[in-house]
């Protein structure tokens, strides 16, 4: 075990004896999430907090599900004619936002085009697109100028940033400030009078929700039929302290406990445990490419030719090597785009010698690397002390800041200069899921000031993604997949560090958890 979470389990085993807190409401969900909750407005941030959050309060047109398939959500059906130009798409009847009003095409085109601006897939489709428009209150088109076979994916996409539907009223809001108000289109209302910062996270069903009426539930997909009345998320960032609650029973559910705790969780006789997604997670490391020294790709290759995979996911997932894999490249492993390509740049043993000389050569003069690190998410703090180390060893200048991550994730959106309050590196974790393409995924949006934080620019990325989404068929992809990935180890646009796999831990009388996605609808009390 690490030694931060030995004492939690040491704190834990002494906590757990019976509660005296008054039994849990059968129709209360309480559950533990990864984080506070600090950014509500799905399009403004591609947390998974944020992401969570959404799939709880607003809809989708199409739901992504077990084979990656975009599957009709809100929407009952589609045509496509024009050679593949036009698509025409009909609602379902009885869809309404929470505040009453019924869910009309035109709110679909607004949410669309509002979410597009911000997400790399969106602004593909959005380049491709000549009008998009609302006939009728059930019905929404989409003009292109040429095919684009990707137009499902983009309209189920459930990665962040997800696409859900918002009044028309609110998603005209500028994709760059946050909604006013949070009315949703999805089983669950936000209850914004009993937030308690820090603390506590409510949100309570939607009666006039209107689920789909047939088929299986698979991740985003299928009937969101709601059992709970309500689902209070309860804010522990102690380990200790969340493996006492879900041991006693005053929590149901803990999304994310470390991997060297499931042996004590799993050894208790009212708690089961599932693998979160088959696809696992990935690990990086995000440069802030506006300033020094991480503006030099040369410096940023010197970092990529010391990193040692292994470190970062035994700290990341413990030292049983079924729970993570390594090397790894960009694209999620066992998935069509994922390639070996250039990737004998992990050597084994890591180059740290050639890697201090590479970054003197490279002319690195010293320079405050202001490197930020979450205190309320043990695996990304593990990421960040093994990177703080990497740092330190290649002989770098590092002003190692911890924070919460809801602070972190604020403070990554800023360009300010790293002495001004901005920042120079972080690392964060993506699903699986998420990193399946180069459309999908975020880190690879090397547009400059309107891509990913870090705002890398390297044009050829672009014009990569671009033949990717022109690719006639599957090996052509794959082909176009093989050189992202040796471009981006020349570029290092981010340090790719493994894949982990977790386990989410629930309460045995919790039945009907959907696997793949944290989301609340189907799950019920035995």
């Amino acid at each position: 075990m690490h030694r931060r979470t030995l004492m939690a389990a040491a704190a834990a085993a002494a906590l757990a004896r019976p509660s005296l807190a008054q039994p849990a409401n059968a129709r209360v969900l309480k559950y533990v999430p990864q984080s506070d909750l600090t950014v509500t407005d799905p399009v403004l941030t591609t947390a998974y907090i944020t992401r969570t959050h959404g799939l709880l309060i607003w809809d989708q047109l199409y739901g992504l599900d077990s084979e990656l398939r975009a599957q009709p959500q809100m929407v009952q059906g589609h045509t496509i004619e024009n050679d593949g130009k036009l698509w025409t798409f009909r609602l379902r009847e009885g869809l309404l936002f929470h505040d009453g009003e019924p869910v009309r095409g035109r709110d679909c085109v607004a949410s669309i085009r509002r979410w597009a601006q911000r997400d790399a897939l969106g602004q593909a489709l959005l380049a491709r697109t000549e009008e998009m428009a609302a006939p009728d209150d059930r019905t929404f088109t989409i003009r292109l100028k040429r095919p684009f076979g990707a137009m499902l994916d983009a309209l189920g996409k459930v990665g962040p940033s997800a696409l859900f539907i918002m009044p028309e009223r609110l998603a005209t809001t500028s994709p760059t400030q946050p909604i006013p108000e949070l009315i949703g289109s999805g089983p669950f209302r936000w209850k914004g009078d009993e937030r308690v910062v820090g603390a506590r996270v409510v949100y309570e069903k939607f009666t006039r929700y209107k689920p789909r009426e047939s088929e299986a539930v698979s991740w985003a997909a299928g009937p969101k039929r709601v059992h709970f009345d309500r689902v209070e998320w309860q804010v522990m960032p102690d380990p200790g302290t969340a493996t006492a609650a879900l041991q006693n029973g005053e929590v149901d559910w803990w999304e994310n406990p470390p991997n060297d705790l499931l042996p004590l969780l799993e050894g208790h006789r009212n708690i089961s445990t599932m693998r979160a997604t088959p696809l696992g997670t990935l690990g990086t490391g995000i440069f802030n490419q506006l300033y020094p020294p991480f503006n030099n790709p040369a410096i940023r290759r010197a970092v990529l030719g010391a990193v040692n995979q292994d470190d970062f996911m035994t700290a990341a997932a413990g030292t049983d090597p079924s729970l993570w894999r390594a090397p790894v490249g960009i694209f999620t492993p066992d998935t069509p785009m994922a390639t070996r390509a250039s990737l004998d740049v992990f050597g084994t043993p890591p180059g740290l010698e050639r890697s201090r000389q590479a970054l003197q050569d490279a002319g690195y003069k010293g320079e405050q690397v202001v490197l930020m690190s979450p205190s309320d998410q043990p695996v990304l703090s593990a990421l960040g002390d093994v990177c703080h180390d990497l740092l330190k060893k290649l002989g770098m200048n590092v002003d190692y800041v911890v924070s919460d991550w809801g602070t972190l994730v604020q403070r990554r959106a800023s360009k300010a200069p790293p002495e001004q309050g901005g920042w120079n590196m972080f690392n964060t974790t993506w699903a699986g899921l998420d990193m399946i393409n180069p459309v999908t995924t975020q880190v690879l949006r090397t547009s400059g000031e309107s891509g990913f934080f870090g705002w890398a620019d390297i044009p050829r990325l672009g014009e990569l993604r671009e033949e990717w989404l022109d690719a006639p068929d599957l090996e052509a992809q794959k082909s176009v997949a093989r050189e992202i990935q040796s471009v981006a180890m020349r570029e290092v646009p981010f340090l790719p560090l493994g894949q982990y796999f977790y386990k989410t831990a629930y309460r045995k009388d919790l039945r009907d958890v959907v696997d793949g996605l944290f989301v609340f609808w189907n799950a019920r009390r035995a």
